[in-house]
């Protein structure tokens, strides 16, 4: 990997790790229309590119994780209650996540089926009754805690899968979009942490990959941070449909171009 196409991959991740289009997905495709071997340290890469992006929410939102009052006590446990499922399935079934990670053929087929989902979402939820998240149990946490399991398959987005879980649950659209922004912190850090411990001697036998990595996350930092805001006020001016058909047309593009031959993965 050269530094220039872990840059494109950082401002990928950044652009798309808060959007419902599967930052995940984008990563993979990016990837393969740079070229690059999927090797072991391009699939550490992708996982652990994305700590930076997360690390712009706890900036952005840095009363609500580093305050400490009652309600960060509960906020913090229904960060651990939301988060319990993903780190248990995740550990469970590591290699068979890491397999689909090579996969231009799922992500094309779960960015369509997602946009065609994202196109009746707004309809589906229209009277919410949570307007804050202190007004959330424990209960519903775990519930959207379930629903992002489903994004550990490629193309599907942890973000929409959350934020829809969230809505499911009663949260208004921008609550649940927060708190999916929230969950993401801790989901994250122990995604890239369980990376780090596995690929470490990639880091530290070869001081050019720490150095991709460390660059890749600074502009993935920067590059979340615009992207939330413009995220946050784009989902209370569009809602979801704009962002369905988005993912409906990348992922015919994905499936029209393997079905004509051409080589999306290496």
């Amino acid at each position: 990997m050269e530094l220039w196409q872990a840059i494109i991959i950082a401002i990928v991740e950044g652009l798309t790790e808060f959007l419902p289009v599967s930052s995940t997905g984008h990563m993979v495709i990016t990837s393969a229309l740079l070229n690059l071997n999927k090797d072991e340290f391009t699939k550490l890469f992708e996982v652990c590119i994305q700590l930076g992006a997360i690390l712009a929410v706890v900036v952005l939102y840095w009363k609500k994780f580093l305050v400490f009052d009652k309600n960060r006590v509960n906020f913090y446990i229904k960060l651990v209650v939301a988060v319990l499922p993903a780190l248990i399935v995740g550990y469970l079934f590591a290699d068979k996540i890491d397999d689909l990670l090579e996969s231009p053929l799922v992500v094309g087929i779960t960015l369509l089926a997602g946009g065609v989902v994202l196109l009746f979402v707004d309809n589906w939820f229209k009277q919410p009754t949570i307007e804050k998240d202190e007004d959330m149990s424990l209960f519903k946490a775990l519930r959207i805690g379930f629903w992002q399991c489903v994004a550990m398959i490629p193309g599907v987005s942890r973000s929409a899968a959350t934020i829809i879980g969230g809505m499911q649950q009663k949260l208004t659209r921008n609550v649940a979009a927060e708190f999916s922004f929230f969950l993401a912190v801790p989901t994250m850090a122990a995604a890239t942490g369980y990376k780090l411990l596995k690929g470490r001697e990639l880091l530290m036998s070869n001081t050019e990959n720490l150095k991709l990595l460390l660059i890749g996350n600074v502009v993935a930092f920067i590059v979340a941070m615009i992207a939330i805001k413009f995220f946050i006020n784009a989902l209370k001016k569009y809602g979801f449909r704009v962002w369905g058909y988005y993912r409906i047309a990348v992922g015919i593009a994905i499936l029209a171009a393997i079905g004509m031959g051409y080589k999306l993965s290496v």
